[in-house]
């Protein structure tokens, strides 16, 4: 925590920025080591030039920071209190009435707290930390990487009960229950997103929400979930048939694996992150899919579930060892059903490591 604060600091002081606001429940437990949903109320971090960093919080809260180790100073404020009053009286004492730039989380902060914060520093540039803090988070850390690991394992169990719960007639909200039920059960308290289980022309929808379809002989099933262990997140797709398939759906299955393989292959240190993305989309769109594969390759994946960097063919940044992002490449047919294979990757330091470890060779469920 103390490393990555003072990064921050010494960041501000090349740059001559007075102070930041971090406001994101991630940057700040990136910062902090305290993971909290403050809902409505404000939670923040203020980091200095030149002065010891400040927390603002709900004073209900304030006990469980100082558990996760923050050392500095600390405002907690009552439900019929102003935090902004009392952050007012902290910024006073620093004397930074006349900082000529300060930072802010400018695609996250809201324009009220915004206005909030800027109103200590009237003459002040505003800059964006965002490019910051992604390039810290980017790369992850052993500590952070070991976390992210068991929160894949979990993910490899959520699919394996996803299978187990497949009979005829179920319908995809009871598999889904039983999924987020039996992780619940090995302690997991939050899902990295809605969890998806769609059935039959369901799956066709890259992005569709479960319902009471009931499952039938010859539909493709595709779960996509992800678990939150410590802070961070997983993130696993796989698709299945269930009691048969035709060979139309088995060319979609056997198309999106190997683009995801040739992907995953493309994984190198120092490889250019949207050459990925080609690849895989040369290979669905060779096989006459492309119009059907109509998102990135993959996202950077941390805290966050969707984070830096964006994998996407228009992105020139390249691979470093210690990024963790997924690769996703899918087809899907409006109206017929969809293929998506999903795998969480780290970059090593000479190749790639794929996180998540359950089978994706095609599987017939009977």
């Amino acid at each position: 925590m103390q490393e990555r604060l003072k990064t921050v600091t010494a960041w501000l002081k090349e740059e001559n920025i007075e102070a930041v606001f971090l406001n994101s429940t991630e940057n700040v437990y990136y910062l902090s080591n305290f993971y909290t949903d403050p809902h409505e109320r404000l939670m923040g971090i203020f980091v200095f030039k030149q002065a010891q960093p400040l927390f603002v919080l709900p004073a209900m809260e304030v006990n469980q920071l100082k558990d996760a180790g923050w050392e500095y100073e600390i405002i907690g404020y009552s439900d019929h209190e102003n935090p902004w009053d009392l952050i007012q009286k902290a910024i006073d004492t620093r004397k930074l009435e006349k900082a000529e730039k300060v930072a802010l989380e400018k695609e996250i902060l809201s324009y009220g707290r915004s206005e909030a914060f800027l109103s200590f520093f009237p003459k002040a540039k505003v800059i964006s930390v965002e490019d910051k803090l992604n390039q810290m988070r980017v790369v992850k850390n052993k500590d952070e990487i070991d976390v992210i690991k068991r929160a894949t394992k979990m993910a490899d169990f959520g699919v394996q009960v996803g299978i187990d719960s497949l009979t005829e007639g179920v319908t995809e909200m009871e598999v889904l229950a039983k999924i987020e039920f039996e992780l619940k059960k090995k302690g997991i308290r939050e899902m990295s997103f809605s969890t998806m289980v769609l059935f039959g022309e369901k799956s066709g929808d890259p992005h569709g929400n479960p319902g009471d379809r009931k499952l039938k002989a010859g539909d493709m099933v595709l779960f996509d979930l992800g678990v939150v262990l410590d802070g961070y997140c997983s993130d696993i797709t796989r698709t299945v048939a269930f009691k048969s398939i035709t060979e139309k759906q088995k060319e979609i299955y056997n198309t999106v694996l190997k683009a995801q393989k040739a992907a995953l292959q493309a994984s190198q240190p120092g490889a250019r992150i949207g050459d990925l993305d080609t690849v895989a989309r040369d290979i669905i769109t060779e096989a006459g899919y492309g119009d059907y594969f109509p998102h990135r390759i993959g996202h950077g994946m941390g805290i966050n579930v969707h984070e830096f960097p964006s994998m996407s063919h228009l992105n020139n940044g390249i691979l470093k060892e210690g990024m963790v992002y997924t690769i996703e490449p899918g087809i899907y047919l409006p109206g017929i059903g969809g293929v998506r294979i999903e795998d969480d990757v780290l970059i090593t330091g000479d190749g790639f490591e794929t996180l998540t470890k359950f089978p994706k060779e095609l599987q017939i469920i009977e």
